[in-house]
């Protein structure tokens, strides 16, 4: 009989993934809450369109 062996992903590298994962999410939700409350008007201005079309509240 043949047997059929599924790769084991190892939990070192699930952890990696993960703490990716988490560190890309924390970068990201930093990024859109940093530029929404920023008061400079060069940064609200870069950043208005993005903030109205994620329904990003900014006046």
């Amino acid at each position: 009989m043949a047997s059929t062996s599924i790769p084991v992903v190892g939990s070192t590298e699930r952890q990696e993934t993960l703490k990716a994962a988490l560190v890309a999410a924390l970068l990201g939700v930093a990024l859109v809450f940093l530029t929404g409350f920023a008061h400079p008007q060069l940064l609200h201005n870069a950043a208005h369109d993005t903030r109205h079309s994620l329904s990003f509240p900014c006046h």
